[in-house]
């Protein structure tokens, strides 16, 4: 406990001195509260931008921040003195993707404000947003280990942030994309937030469908690279 305690510490001073990784955290908010306060357009469901920013933050946000944050630390030797001093390889995962799990939580209340939900809405949408960011986290760090450096988690980040990012963004204006989209754990913070009357139980068994193949990847890139740099 006291080891992940450690690594979450660590991750969270990173984190703040690190000016990209809070514009990350920052600019999807603020572009969601100028376009719904701000932009008058008909036909548009009050909280479309929320939804759009929300999904592509949970994907495109997340996922850049934890393979960046990991490779680093692979790419710095870090890893490699943390197993030393008798880390585990899974504390210093819970230590990194803990934090960040916390901070993408912050940022999915802010969401929520933002559009005006009602408790009962408010509650849907953060079950659906965290659900959701814990899959970003598993898949953060899946390119993260497998990453030799910072250079190729970014190359390889780019494809998967774009699709579980953007094609949700995207499906709101095409019905062939959004049943494609439908799969992605991403999607369904666009189901919820459109239509809060929809049963919450079969995203959420989407996003645990995510979750299990991530951490199939997530295994399979575990065993092959380890965290030792």
């Amino acid at each position: 406990m006291r080891s992940i305690k450690a690594i979450f510490t660590k991750q969270a001073t990173d984190f703040l001195k690190s000016p990209m990784a809070l514009v990350m955290f920052l600019v999807f908010p603020a572009v969601a509260f100028i376009m719904t306060n701000f932009i008058d357009v008909e036909d548009v469901p009050p909280n479309m931008f929320v939804t759009m920013m929300a999904a592509i933050f949970a994907g495109m946000g997340l996922i850049t921040v934890v393979s960046d944050a990991i490779s680093e630390d692979l790419e710095r030797k870090r890893l490699r003195f943390l197993v030393i001093a008798g880390v585990k390889p899974y504390q210093y995962l819970i230590g990194t993707g803990g934090f960040f799990l916390i901070a993408g939580t912050v940022t999915a209340i802010v969401f929520a404000l933002i559009g005006y939900f009602n408790i009962e809405e408010t509650g849907k949408f953060l079950v659906i947003m965290i659900t959701g960011l814990a899959a970003s986290v598993l898949l953060g760090a899946t390119i993260g280990i497998y990453s030799k450096n910072r250079q190729i988690a970014t190359s390889m980040c780019m494809p998967a942030a774009l699709i579980v990012g953007f094609v949700p963004m995207l499906a709101n204006f095409n019905e062939t994309i959004e049943r494609f989209a439908g799969v992605l754990y991403t999607q369904q913070i666009n189901v919820i937030v459109n239509d809060f009357s929809v049963n919450l139980w079969r995203p959420l068994l989407v996003i645990a469908a995510n979750i299990a193949v991530l951490t199939v990847l997530f295994i399979v890139a575990y065993k092959k690279k380890g965290l030792k740099g």
